[in-house]
């Protein structure tokens, strides 16, 4: 495990990523060191080392290799995979893990500005990461990142990374948030997310921001929005909950990536969020977070 890489100050770091022509998958002599799947236990990725580096895999889609230091990344589509596809596959699912193992603390959450604040959410699909960052981009806020949320520290803070200029919406949430016209890229096959680029209309902060609050979504069981602190040893198991990681085996790595979430989790601003799942409360939402924000600033 490569020891983490100093970032220039204003933004992210770059991994390099280079998409080949469309081949089949072949074989691999070796057993996945680890997988995830789908709610249906439909096995999703896979994880194999080649050598040094990392081979990651999407069956019927893509074989992704990363590098062993985490900053290049080669991509083979299966043959009539789009490219919409592929760079989805990229975006949210491979970068992450790439920048792990760089060295980078990578969460699934979203982020956004409030009072030129990084404010954070955390929580598994489904709980509403980029339902709220788009809701604070169009309302006159910018968002940071619709998920693979990095983070680093500078000067002993933490700071926010932002990522793509993108956000990832069902079509639900399309037709509630987005009322103009806006950039979309390619369609992909396995999902009917649309990813709605950043421009006029979905308000885009391409600077570090200070990280001041971080909320993990509740169930959205409330009739009205919460917020409630989180002690220390609360937030460190929300974290390990909902962090990437490119390989849980290596006990450097996993020593450097405790080491980084118990740092974070000692910080005093991890609350627990929940609302309700209503597009109508969401001007609600909003302005209970901008008020926790701004009327109890944390040092």
């Amino acid at each position: 495990m490569m020891p983490p890489l100093e970032p220039d100050v204003h933004h992210a770091l770059h991994v390099r990523y280079q998409r080949h022509a469309a081949r089949p998958q072949a074989p691999l002599a070796e057993a996945p060191f680890h997988s995830w799947a789908s709610p249906d236990n439909t096995v999703w990725m896979q994880f194999y080392r080649e050598h040094s580096d990392y081979l990651l895999r999407f069956p019927d889609q893509a074989d992704f290799r990363v590098a062993s230091d985490g900053l290049s990344v080669s991509g083979w589509p299966v043959p009539g995979v789009s490219d919409g596809t592929m760079e989805h596959l990229y975006l949210n699912q491979v970068l992450p893990l790439a920048l792990s193992r760089a060295g980078q603390l990578m969460l699934h959450g979203s982020a956004v500005e409030v009072a030129g604040n990084g404010v954070a959410f955390i929580g598994p699909s489904g709980r509403g990461k980029s339902t709220l960052a788009a809701s604070f981009a169009t309302s006159g806020s910018r968002f940071l990142t619709d998920d693979g949320l990095q983070l680093r520290w500078l000067d002993e803070q933490c700071w926010v990374s932002p990522s793509h200029p993108s956000v990832r919406l069902w079509e639900d949430s399309e037709a509630a948030l987005i009322s103009h016209a806006v950039d979309k890229a390619p369609s992909v096959e396995y999902t009917t997310k649309a990813r709605l680029m950043a421009g006029e209309h979905i308000a885009f902060c391409r600077d570090l921001r200070r990280l001041r609050r971080v909320y993990f979504l509740g169930e959205g069981v409330t009739e009205a929005p919460t917020i409630r602190a989180l002690p220390a040893v609360t937030a460190l198991l929300e974290l390990a909950k909902n962090t990437f990681l490119l390989d849980i085996h290596e006990a450097q790595t996993l020593r450097w990536h405790f080491d980084e979430m118990a740092r974070l989790a000692a910080l005093p601003i991890h609350f627990c969020l929940d609302f309700p799942r209503r597009y109508d409360r969401l001007p609600e939402v909003r302005a209970a977070i901008i008020r926790h924000v701004t009327e109890n600033q944390i040092d």
